[in-house]
């Protein structure tokens, strides 16, 4: 089973962020962590990332076009992106929201997300293990 997992912005450059808040890998290391991941559980993981709002819309069409299961880390897009809020809402297929961090436990701007409330669920602060966790989720729902 194909699913999609899209990255919002600056998760592109991982590394150049602040380590303490969102560990010591770059994306290519992340990207590696979720495609084996998918494996173990039967998955084929395409990841993707982009900082364009333009772009991540369009991917959602996709997946509800196709009726792909979504992990979606929206980013800085969580939290004001009504648009792609209202394309991940025209997913049927499973879509959960996932962050490396705990956007509960950081700025008050972070606290709201518009994208939770139409996901099946959020894994959030678990480093690359919210995404792994995501998986695990979606493969059982998959069931």
């Amino acid at each position: 089973m194909k699913i999609l997992v899209l990255n919002g912005p600056n998760l592109g450059r991982l590394d150049l962020r602040d380590s303490k808040i969102y560990g010591d890998l770059d994306f290519a290391s992340l990207t590696k962590i979720i495609v084996d991941a998918g494996k173990e559980f039967g998955l084929e993981c395409d990841v993707r990332q982009s900082d364009s709002e333009v772009e991540m819309i369009s991917w959602l069409h996709e997946a509800a076009d196709k009726n792909i299961p979504v992990v979606i880390n929206p980013a800085a897009f969580t939290h004001y992106s009504y648009a792609i809020r209202d394309a991940a809402d025209m997913v049927s297929a499973p879509l959960i929201e996932v962050h490396l961090s705990n956007p509960m436990s950081r700025e008050e701007f972070r606290h709201t997300s518009v994208i939770s409330g139409v996901a099946n669920g959020t894994v959030a602060g678990f480093g690359p293990d919210s995404y792994r966790l995501a998986l695990i989720a979606i493969s059982r729902m998959l069931k």
